[in-house]
Order: structure tokens, then sequence, then C-alpha cells
């Protein structure tokens, strides 16, 4: 992700913090100077925030590292201030390994939860209001605690794309099968979502921001399952476009504008006898044009860095990658030569017309 800060791997885990998490930061910090506290309270404050997003990272590596056992990698964790984000290669489609994955996090929770219930004095009474309302090293670790309660249940509630969506789909799967899971958990998700954006307007506002995210978390989740069904037994030969303009490493930068403008491709694969050398994009031609390199090469400003499909590679593997990497365009090779392209585009097009046909 751009604009992030990397704080080093664990088991092998890139974490990163988002720069938007600095503004928390100083939000908080900012808030607590309003309020009049002193040097030592204010860093109390942000010590807490970051107590509770290595809790979050906890989480997320409980995630990623039981994926690891079932052959899924986690090549990122991102933090963000609403939260962390694990960035799984793919979900697994077997009920068991998703509801074992969707546990863990949770369950990390729990654990740190329960140590400091073990280690911390009991209270006397029940807490009064002001108890949460500042942070001071007598009841730092209890606020803790208190967090990582509300972090479990936050994610026990039954929406995609909270663990609870997840626990609830694969647990429907045993029975139904992926895809209508998927559709039972979406629309539960939805009406969820419907029932925090009408309690926000009148309680908290906070909840219409919930509500929003778990709504469109469900549709997306849905959505992609669904396709994913449509693509199923499917090759990249029967998504990809055949019909495609090229370029030559040795035509300049003003021959692949004319082409740009001729045509309606945005990115182009520039080949040589039927072997892929590079790719070319909208951004980077006007880039070239910026630097007036109208008369140089395109092989001095492609890519040489891309990624290939196979003809016979699964057109639903494909689809996924092409959603990850927000990749513009793919050569497609059969026996190591250019035979085709594919792009999202096309493939939500196959999509289209698969549907179309099936009703």
């Amino acid at each position: 992700m751009k604009w992030s800060l990397n704080l080093g791997k664990i088991a092998g885990i890139k974490i990163l913090v988002h720069w938007t998490f600095a503004l928390l930061l100083g939000w908080i910090a900012f808030s607590e100077v309003q309020r009049g506290s002193d040097l030592f309270t204010t860093l109390l404050a942000v010590g807490f925030i970051l107590s509770v997003f290595l809790c979050v990272v906890l989480h997320e590596l409980g995630h990623a590292l039981t994926a690891k056992r079932y052959g899924i990698q986690t090549k990122v964790i991102t933090l963000l201030p609403i939260g962390g984000v694990a960035s799984l290669e793919r979900m697994p489609e077997k009920p068991k390994q998703e509801l074992l994955i969707a546990v863990a996090g949770p369950a990390v929770n729990i654990v740190i939860a329960l140590i400091l219930w073990l280690v911390l004095p009991s209270l006397q009474s029940a807490p009064a209001e002001e108890f949460f309302l500042r942070i001071t090293p007598s009841n730092f670790l209890y606020l803790l605690l208190f967090v990582n309660i509300v972090l479990v249940v936050f994610n026990a509630i039954p929406a995609f794309p909270m663990d609870g969506g997840r626990v609830l789909r694969a647990l429907l799967a045993f029975k139904l099968g992926r895809v209508r899971a998927t559709q039972i958990a979406a629309n539960l998700g939805q009406l969820l979502a419907i029932f925090f954006i009408f309690v926000g307007f009148f309680f908290n506002p906070f909840l219409i921001l919930i509500g929003a995210f778990v709504f469109f978390g469900a549709y997306s989740e849905n959505m992609l399952v669904q396709h994913l069904d449509f693509l199923r037994g499917h090759s990249v030969r029967e998504g990809m476009m055949t019909n495609f303009v090229t370029l030559a490493p040795t035509e300049t930068v003003r021959d692949a504008l004319n082409k740009l403008l001729m045509g309606s491709e945005h990115e182009f694969i520039v080949e040589l006898d039927g072997q892929v050398v590079g790719t070319l994009t909208r951004s980077q031609l006007i880039q070239a044009v910026k630097e007036e390199q109208m008369a140089i090469p395109v092989l001095d400003v492609m890519s040489q860095d891309f990624k290939t499909f196979n003809v016979q590679d699964k057109l639903s593997e494909a689809y996924t990658e092409l959603q990850k990497t927000r990749a513009p365009l793919y050569p497609v090779l059969e026996n190591g030569r250019l035979a085709g392209v594919i792009n999202t585009d096309n493939i939500n097009e196959f999509i289209m017309i698969k549907s179309a046909s099936m009703h």
C-alpha cells in the first residue's frame, strides 16, 4: 500500500503502518493537550493506542499463521486508523479451514484478555464512567482488557468483512455449499448494516460508518464468490482477448501514442516475434511525453517486470490475481508465445454473458 511505513517482518509477514495512522496519534495527542493534560498523560494516551494496535497486529497474525498451516500465505498486515488488515493471498474454500482461520483472530484477543484478567487485581466495585474517560497508570491495563473484549464482540458480528461473517459462512457451507452460504451470510450482514445505520442516526454517528463498512463488505464478498462460481471450470483461453494491438520494442513513444489515439487500447504488450518483452501503460506513455521523450523507443520506457498467464490456467485464478494486483493487463501465452491478453473488464464481460445465459 502506498505511503506506508514498513515496521519489519514477523514470521515472514511484512507489517506496514499506513500514514493516516499518524493522524490518529496526532489527534489523540491534540485532544489531551486541549484537555489540559501534562506531557506524561499525553504520552500515556498515545502509548495506550499503540498497545491497542499491538493487540490488533496479534489478532491479524492469528489469522495469518493459521492460514499458513493450510498453505495460504500472507504477504502483509497493514495497520489503518480503523484497525488492521491481513492480506491473505486467498480465502480457503473448505469450510473447516475458513472456520479455523476466522476464529483464530478473536481467539488471540480472548487469550490476551484472559492473561490480563488473571494478572490484574480484581476491582472492588463496578467502575464509574470516569474510569473510562482518561488513561491513567492505574487503569491502563484494565482498559486494555476491556478493549480486547470489545474486539472479540465486534468481530463476532455475523457480517462480512468481520470474522463473525466468515464463521457463519463456514458453518452454513458445511450443509449448503459456499455460494449459497455466502448469499445468506451477506444478506444477513446487509440487514444488520441497515439496522446500524438507522440506529446511528438517532444515537451515535459512528454506527453509520460501521454500518456502511459492513454493508459494502458483505456486498463485495457476495459478488466475488458468485463471480468465482461462474468462472469455475473455465480456462483463461475462454476469457482472453485475441484481437489486440501490440508494439515492437523498436517503435517510438510517438508511434505508441498514435496507436493509443487510433484505437481503444490503453495498455500495450510489447513483443518481438511472438515473445513478450514488456508491457506499456498509458500512464508510462504520458510520463514519457512530459519528459519530451517522443523519439525514444518504447523499449526504454516499458515495464520489463510483468506476470503472464497460460491459456490453460484457471480463469477463476486469473480473476483473483487481477483483483489482487489491480494490474491493467496480462499477456497470455501458449507454448511460450503470445496468444492473447486478459484484463478484469474482459473477465467481467465473460461473467455477465454467463450470468445472462443462465436466466
